[in-house]
C-alpha cells in the first residue's frame, strides 16, 4: 500500500517530517491480552472443574475482544498519516471512506501541543494546528513525538 503522501506531492516538493498516530491506541488490546494470559494463568492453578471452565471461557472471549481490538489499533495506525512538506502539513485517515485537510506553511499562525502525564511519558499527544483564516484550526489526535512534529512546523 503506497503512501498517501508520495501520491500527492508537486515537483520539487519534499517531506521533511513524518509521523503516526502513537501505539497508544494498542492499550485496550494490550490489555486484553493480558487479561486473557492471567485468566489461564488462573485456571492451571484452581481445581474446580467449574471455575476451571469459566476461566477458560472468560479467556476465549476476551481473546475474541483483544484480536478485534489488535486489528483495529493496527488498521487505524496503518491508514493514518501526517506529514510535513516544505510547501504544507498533510494529515490523512481512513482507507476506504478518506478524510484529509491540508494546511500551507505559510497559513499557520500557531500550533498547540496538549499532552497529559502519561502522554509525556510515553511521547504522544494533540496537536492543534492554528491558521490565519476562519476555520482553518485542525487537531490532530494522538500522535507520537507531538514536540518534534511542532518544531518541524514553526522551525521553517
Amino acid at each position: 500500500m503506497a503512501r498517501y503522501i508520495d501520491d500527492i506531492l508537486q515537483p520539487g516538493e519534499k517531506v521533511l517530517y513524518s509521523t503516526n498516530a502513537h501505539w497508544v491506541f494498542f492499550g485496550p488490546a494490550i490489555a486484553a491480552w493480558l487479561l486473557v494470559a492471567a485468566l489461564l494463568v488462573v485456571s492451571r492453578m484452581i481445581t474446580t472443574e467449574g471455575l476451571i471452565v469459566l476461566c477458560l471461557g472468560g479467556a476465549a472471549v476476551v481473546a475474541l475482544l483483544g484480536l478485534y481490538w489488535t486489528i483495529k489499533a493496527w488498521f487505524h495506525r496503518m491508514t493514518t498519516e501526517t506529514d510535513i512538506t516544505d510547501h504544507r502539513v498533510v494529515h490523512k485517515t481512513g482507507f476506504i471512506t478518506r478524510h484529509t485537510f491540508e494546511i500551507p506553511l505559510d497559513k499557520i499562525a500557531s500550533v498547540d501541543v496538549d499532552q497529559t502525564i502519561l502522554g509525556r511519558m510515553l511521547n504522544y499527544g494533540d496537536v492543534t494546528i492554528i491558521g490565519v483564516g476562519p476555520g482553518t484550526n485542525k487537531t490532530i489526535d494522538t500522535i507520537a513525538s507531538p514536540l518534534a512534529f511542532r518544531s518541524a512546523i514553526t522551525t521553517r
